[in-house]
């Protein structure tokens, strides 16, 4: 990295690039990329677990560039929608882990999240809706929010998930929608959901896909095929607290047939 740094300095120096804030005209052209690694960069730390120092820099970090971007670009309703997702993430960020062992949303402790928090990020949304914001991550923080609802409105969810369907076109989105339609409409109408999506083969290779799919077979009473789904998920990850989460799915289901 440090040689990377060297040599982008050196062509940088040798071809005269000057180094200037763009003018106003050109921040909206850049915004996007601009927001995609600020989200990165609180992904990074919001993922690890609490206590470790460098993602907890991370994501304090993130926070104070959204709240900066918010602060310079105050009348675009994405920098306020990023923000209101990160503020409503970070704020159930200390009940994600226990003792190193990922908690998944519907089994955290929600006396552990941090309610002012919620308040402000819902306000932000709020602002951002205000704006007309209509965007990825003005719906990204509208689903956040409905998440800290009891009990949680999940027909609300799956439709917040088919309109980030339209607008990112992403096959991860689909499944997270699809998973919200199986809260809603039952473990069979997500099942559905799920084998079409595995049908096209965009998302083989991820994890969450056998995962979840995992989840609704053993709902529906359909062991063997939820222990096939778990291997080839286990197969497939590489963090360590999703891999002990998946072995204890696994272990549960009890000895093969």
């Amino acid at each position: 990295m440090a040689q990377r740094l060297v040599r982008a300095k050196r062509k940088i120096k040798a071809a005269g690039i000057p180094f200037r804030v763009p003018p106003d005209h050109l921040l909206p052209d850049r915004l996007t990329a601009v927001l995609a690694v600020v989200y990165l960069i609180f992904n990074e730390g919001y993922s690890s677990p609490q206590g470790d120092p460098t993602p907890d820099d991370l994501t304090a970090e993130a926070l104070r560039l959204g709240r900066a971007l918010a602060e310079l670009m105050p009348d675009e309703p994405e920098v306020h929608g990023l923000l209101a997702l990160m503020l409503l993430h970070d704020a159930r960020r200390a009940s994600r882990f226990h003792d190193g062992d990922l908690v998944l949303l519907a089994d955290q402790d929600r006396s552990r999240w941090d309610a002012d928090q919620i308040a402000v990020g819902r306000a932000t949304l709020d602002r951002a809706i205000a704006l007309q914001g209509r965007g990825p991550y003005v719906v990204q923080a509208a689903i956040a929010s409905v998440h800290a609802d009891e009990p949680t409105d999940w027909p609300q969810i799956a439709l917040l998930y088919g309109e980030l369907v339209r607008l990112t076109g992403s096959p991860v989105v689909e499944l997270n929608r699809a998973v919200a339609v199986a809260e809603a409409e039952g473990p069979a109408a997500g099942l559905a959901l799920v084998d079409a999506l595995a049908a096209t083969g965009d998302v083989d290779g991820y994890h969450y896909l056998h995962a979840s799919r995992a989840e609704l077979l053993q709902r529906l009473g359909r062991t063997e095929e939820a222990r096939a789904a778990l291997g080839r998920a286990l197969d497939l990850v590489h963090d360590d607290a999703e891999r002990r989460l998946l072995t204890r799915r696994l272990a549960d289901l009890g000895p093969p047939d």
